[in-house]
């Protein structure tokens, strides 16, 4: 949303350091936790709906923190093939009783693998909301659906968990991700501070039960400092701009930017994976050709990040172009030309 140099946003965070101090000490249960970790708290659960929010470190942690602790030995566990790092690891720590692993966004093989996951006592199904490397989105509502029609299966229930990290604050009407997009809801949502609120840190938003218990369980929030309170107090400024006139402007500028990009490179023969996430893929599908373009790109002053194997699956090699909300029109035409006078070259 390009808000990370914004006056508000670094006056709200020098205050809080003011008043707090640069960092919070100690864990928040001992004496971390300062009056603006609650406020930001409070907001998030409000800004998606829900009875409570805990913050982390960082988004990584609290998905690995959220999972170890519902993730029991008796507990199935259904993962997106392209779930992020943190999904995978925090499944592989968790050590449930089963994981498997359904094709990417198929809501048909994610059903045949509930059903074959009878026995546990409980299941987790997780995804990405976004998927970060694509831009593209999981089918929430349709995932969800499935995940509430077999409920009934296990004694502990069937519980949908979605790390929409690169959704939150980007995606969406008025920036409530992947949910909002699509329609559909989880029963655990993992957000982060540090990508579209442009701050830093990691937070979960469940039922005041569920939070309730993370609380006491997760070690990744028991064991570890928190964001220091001028973060926090900076985070609940991000979110009161977002949540209001400025935001929905800011959202469709970001929109109507990412089109303005994404259009272009079609008309330039690129391919690209369509989408209304301002992450923009140029699938190269070549390491070498995607070393090349990089290059000349940082040559000519454009940063863009080149994902090669075995960040991304053999064939799938690509540029990951992300559109920001100060990017102006010139910016992305001026970045389309480079892009033309490579393609010309070759």
């Amino acid at each position: 949303l390009g808000l990370t140099l914004r006056e508000d946003l670094r006056e709200a965070e020098e205050e809080g350091a003011t008043r707090y101090g640069v960092g919070p000490g100690a864990v928040r249960f001992i004496s971390g936790t300062f009056r603006p970790h609650r406020d930001l708290e409070k907001k998030l659960a409000a800004f998606h709906g829900r009875e409570e929010a805990m913050a982390f470190s960082s988004a990584y942690m609290t998905v690995n923190g959220v999972l170890t602790s519902l993730i029991t030995k008796e507990t199935a566990v259904i993962s997106d093939e392209l779930n992020h790092n943190c999904i995978i690891n925090a499944i592989r720590l968790s050590r449930p009783i089963s994981k498997s692993v359904y094709g990417h966004n198929d809501v048909a093989e994610l059903e045949r693998r509930i059903l074959e996951a009878q026995g546990a006592r409980r299941l987790i199904v997780v995804t990405d909301g976004i998927f970060s490397m694509r831009g593209d989105h999981a089918p929430l509502k349709e995932i969800e659906a499935v995940v509430r029609k077999h409920d009934h299966l296990f004694p502990e229930n069937a519980i949908l968990v979605v790390d929409d990290s690169h959704g939150v604050g980007a995606f969406g009407e008025t920036g409530r991700g992947t949910e909002e997009y699509t329609g559909g809801r989880a029963d655990v949502l993992v957000g982060t501070l540090g990508k579209a609120y442009g701050v830093n840190g990691g937070y979960v938003v469940s039922s005041e039960a569920v939070v309730t218990y993370l609380r006491e369980h997760a070690p990744m929030y028991i064991y570890s400092n928190p964001i220091s309170a001028g973060e926090a107090a900076a985070t609940v400024k991000a979110l009161e701009i977002l949540d209001g006139p400025e935001g929905r402007a800011i959202l469709k500028h970001l929109r109507d930017m990412t089109g303005r990009f994404e259009k272009g490179l079609t008309d330039l023969g690129y391919e690209v994976i369509p989408g209304d996430h301002p992450v923009v893929p140029l699938m190269v599908r070549d390491t070498e050709e995607t070393s090349r373009i990089v290059s000349y790109l940082l040559e000519k002053g454009v940063l863009a990040t080149g994902l090669n194997y075995p960040v991304v699956p053999k064939g799938d090699e690509e540029i990951r172009f992300q559109i920001s909300g100060d990017h102006t029109a010139s910016d992305i035409d001026a970045v389309l030309d480079i892009l033309r006078e490579y393609r010309d070259k070759r």
